[in-house]
């Protein structure tokens, strides 16, 4: 269920009896002394409420949104049950519901977490990292990014961690980005150098080897509208063809720059310790 239909017309709805209350109802209350002077309920509800709904409108579509996070994809940086505040204007000012851009601002840059319309179906919203934009080259082998011939800067922090006892922590940089990602200490995964068609963004998962990100949400995928591109002149070891993920631009949502609380289980307290800016 699209919430965001639901709250646009619910605005509308009350909106439209407020209105009507104003310029027409009122003046027949006041003009027929001899009746009752109160609205009826439907009127008092929606000049209750309109203003709300009205207020939550703007806030949620054209400043900020709250997330959660319900699973380990973005791990270390985000867990799950974290609560992220995401900037709806840092993209661009967009129509709700339609998402169409009518007011640029910036573009998405490596190392932004993004939250974005899952391609294979926009009722879903995704939240990764931007590794590429559109131009840049992008490989990745033995668990280390490459973008347009460069090794992306890695470090590793520790293995075996409490959090992730199999896999090793590493510090990555990516422009002005520094942030932790987990890997399994042999690598499972590679994909030749590609580049990001005009328009999209490629982006990843902080938990490398257990996201599911543009390197795995097209595999048997046919190439079509969605973002899944037929990488050329690439066969995997089951004689299949590459088809890596993009995310449109039309599909962006925003920028998560907060985690504000963390609450992983209903009957768990909240925790507001656990509020930071994401990196």
């Amino acid at each position: 269920m699209d919430f965001s239909l639901i709250l646009v017309v619910a605005t509308l709805v009350t909106g439209l009896v407020w209105l009507l209350d104003k310029l027409v109802f009122k003046k027949r209350r006041v003009a027929n002394s001899f009746h009752q002077k109160k609205p009826g309920v439907v009127v008092e509800y929606a000049n209750s409420f309109f203003p709300v709904l009205a207020l939550v409108l703007v806030l949620r579509s054209f400043l900020f949104e709250p997330f959660q996070i319900p699973s380990g994809s973005m791990l270390p940086t985000l867990k799950i049950g974290d609560f992220i505040l995401v900037n709806k204007f840092s993209y661009g000012v967009r129509l709700p519901v339609v998402n169409t851009r009518i007011i640029p601002v910036n573009n998405p840059k490596p190392g932004d977490v993004v939250v974005f319309r899952y391609p294979l179906d926009k009722r879903l919203n995704y939240i990764k990292r931007v590794v590429g934009v559109a131009g840049d080259k992008i490989s990745y082998h033995n668990s280390t990014l490459h973008i347009n011939g460069q090794a992306v800067k890695r470090e590793l922090l520790a293995k075996n961690t409490v959090e992730s006892p199999k896999e090793e922590l590493w510090q990555e940089q990516l422009g002005e980005a520094i942030y932790s990602v987990y890997n399994y200490p042999t690598p499972t995964y590679n994909f030749p150098e590609i580049t990001v068609p005009e328009g999209y963004y490629f982006v990843m998962g902080d938990n490398r080897d257990h996201s599911n990100d543009s390197r795995f949400w097209c595999q048997a995928q046919p190439q079509n509208e969605t973002g899944c591109l037929i990488i050329p002149g690439y066969i995997n070891d089951r004689g299949a063809p590459l088809v890596m993920g993009f995310v449109a631009e039309e599909n962006l949502v925003g920028r998560a720059f907060a985690v504000w609380m963390h609450w992983p289980e209903l009957l768990s307290l909240p925790q507001f310790s656990a509020i930071r800016t994401i990196e």
